[in-house]
């Protein structure tokens, strides 16, 4: 009788919870349009879906797609497999906040922005495998809270910074560049020290250098300079701590705390930057030489002459009285000609007052002969 009175008081919760579930098997809804030939996401699809794979297609993930994209908001899984994607934008998947599983493997892409991932809050895994991903900023996973799958297998990745992922549980980092040099102890750092496992951690191989080729990156020997400069791990606890700060703010603090001093490999950034100044400075130079030629020109010209010596002087005056007949050789010329030639001739030099100051003639001689 007791069973009975038991199972009678407990037998309306049960057709509750059934009912929950059923309801639940209900709002899935999943579509396939994989091998469509599809350029961009079709905006029919039903907007209750919440299961939808869009592989093996042509998408570009553009603006339009982005677009239709956020009308699906009750997506909880996204598979673009083997498409045409080559850059994650900023808010590309924005209104999505229900979405768990994101897979893009097998694209072309090469370019992730910072904000690529902003609104997925309940992110559960995500599929970056088989791109064209060389860097990739830590910050872009900060808006993945609850992220617990990472792959990035088959990139060309050489250096990944620590991300800021407390609630990862798996992580695939094999087939990239690794360079396992002093800025990748970071990263071994963590792998060994966190709650983090590293699938396929056999075949995860460094690339450079050639000495370090038969060691996986979570065993490979760090060297002694190496090993000075490796940070404390970090525990989730201090990461509770600082949360409500910004990450720009939490970050620079961590990096003052640690005494951190390696950094992420520059880009192309400061050869743009360096070109930028080398023709600012050199349009400067050349700016200021038009302006300052013509009056060094000046200047030049005015010191051009000197003062006659007694003896050329003397020669001077013998050349016009011993040969009075030179003058009678020019030919006569109207005098208004003569002034345009004036003119023009002078018209080269730069006067404010119309005169010109010889510097060596001696003003007290002039008055004495006077």
């Amino acid at each position: 009788m007791k069973v009975t009175g038991i199972t009678i008081l407990f037998w309306p919760l049960s057709m509750v919870l059934s009912s929950d579930k059923i309801q639940s098997s209900k709002r899935e809804v999943q579509c396939n349009f994989t091998e469509k030939n599809y350029s961009l996401i079709p905006a029919d699809i039903k907007k209750d879906v919440t299961i939808l794979d869009l592989s093996y297609n042509q998408i570009t993930l553009n603006s339009t797609d982005t677009r239709v994209l956020q009308t699906y908001f009750l997506l909880t899984e996204l598979y673009l497999i083997e498409n045409n994607v080559t850059v994650l934008y900023n808010n590309s998947f924005d209104n999505l906040s229900s979405l768990e599983i994101l897979n893009i493997c097998r694209n072309s892409i090469y370019i992730i922005q910072q904000g690529a991932f902003l609104g997925l809050n309940k992110l559960k895994q995500l599929h970056l495998c088989q791109n064209k991903i060389e860097q990739l900023n830590a910050d872009i996973f900060v808006p993945l809270r609850d992220l617990k799958l990472l792959n990035l297998q088959g990139n060309l990745i050489s250096y990944l910074d620590v991300p800021p992922l407390f609630h990862l549980e798996l992580v695939t980092l094999y087939g990239n560049l690794w360079n396992c040099s002093c800025s990748l102890f970071n990263l071994q750092n963590w792998l060994n020290t966190s709650n983090v496992t590293l699938e396929n951690e056999n075949i995860t191989m460094c690339s450079y250098p050639n000495s370090l080729k038969s060691y996986n990156i979570k065993t490979v020997p760090p060297k002694a300079e190496c090993q000075s400069k490796l940070p404390s791990p970090v525990s989730e606890d201090l990461y509770i701590h600082f949360q409500p700060i910004s990450n720009s703010t939490f970050n620079s603090s961590l990096n003052n705390l640690t005494k951190n001093s390696e950094h992420v490999p520059l880009g192309k950034s400061w050869a743009f930057l360096v070109g930028v100044i080398v023709t600012a400075l050199t349009t400067s130079l050349f700016i200021f030489i038009a302006f300052k030629c013509p009056i060094w020109y000046n200047i030049l010209l005015s010191y051009n002459h000197h003062r006659l010596e007694e003896h050329e002087a003397e020669t001077y005056e013998d050349g016009f009285t011993g040969n009075p007949s030179s003058l009678s050789q020019i030919p006569e010329t109207n005098s208004e000609e003569t002034t345009v030639i004036f003119e023009q001739l002078h018209s080269f030099m730069v006067d404010d007052d119309g005169f010109i100051e010889d510097k060596y003639i001696d003003i007290h001689e002039l008055r004495e002969e006077n």
